[in-house]
């Protein structure tokens, strides 16, 4: 199977096949490494707002539902997977830093402390049913001197990512603690999904 970005009107996707409601390439990459390409890319394009108090565990997994509904109402039939990932401290949700200060005010508040990643995932099935969970996993950062901060922001890894970081870049060096899945925190808990896809799309993932 052959993977590609594109609108729903410029490609067929054989019934059953799976298409990926994520432009994520960190999300691409971990499902390459359980052997899945993805017959198509389809990011889905809905409000990501936070409700009033709504706590992380919710958010995510409300927005892998919406996402992957929003793909499936377009694309019956197919075998839909989305998810999003929040970083949380405590019940607040960290933002996506999409500029400097925002990357920095978030290194302040994750700098010697644990945190949660928290990835909710959702599968839709060719027939209509939704499946849905989310994982969790800890992190805990050392504390960051005002030259580390500065050398990430230079780094311009944080650009988009949740909680202003990405583990599997330079801010690994900053990261003593880590309790549950890896992949949660790059974006997609790879165990949930693998037995998932390995019951639906008859992939040679574990489970």
């Amino acid at each position: 199977m052959t993977t590609s970005r594109s609108t729903l009107s410029d490609q067929h996707v054989p019934a059953g096949a799976l298409v990926l409601a994520s432009a994520s390439p960190r999300r691409l990459e971990l499902l390459a490494q359980i052997n899945v390409s993805p017959a198509q890319i389809i990011p889905a394009d809905i409000d990501e707002t936070p409700h009033k108090d709504e706590l992380p565990k919710a958010y995510a997994e409300r927005m892998a539902h919406e996402k992957a509904s929003a793909i499936a109402a377009l694309m019956p039939g197919q075998l839909i997977l989305a998810a999003d990932t929040v970083v949380a401290c405590g019940k607040r949700i960290l933002p996506k830093a999409e500029d400097e200060a925002t990357a920095r005010q978030c290194l302040a508040l994750l700098s010697g402390r644990r945190h949660r990643v928290i990835s909710g995932i959702s599968l839709v099935l060719p027939g209509g049913r939704q499946l849905m969970k989310s994982a969790s996993t800890t992190v805990a950062f050392k504390r960051l001197s005002e030259a580390d901060i500065t050398a990430y922001i230079a780094s311009n890894e944080w650009d988009g990512k949740a909680g202003g970081y990405a583990i599997q870049g330079m801010a690994a060096q900053y990261i003593r603690f880590i309790s549950g899945s890896y992949s949660t925190v790059v974006g997609l808990p790879l165990f949930e999904v693998g037995g998932w896809l390995s019951a639906h799309l008859g992939t040679q993932a574990d489970d």
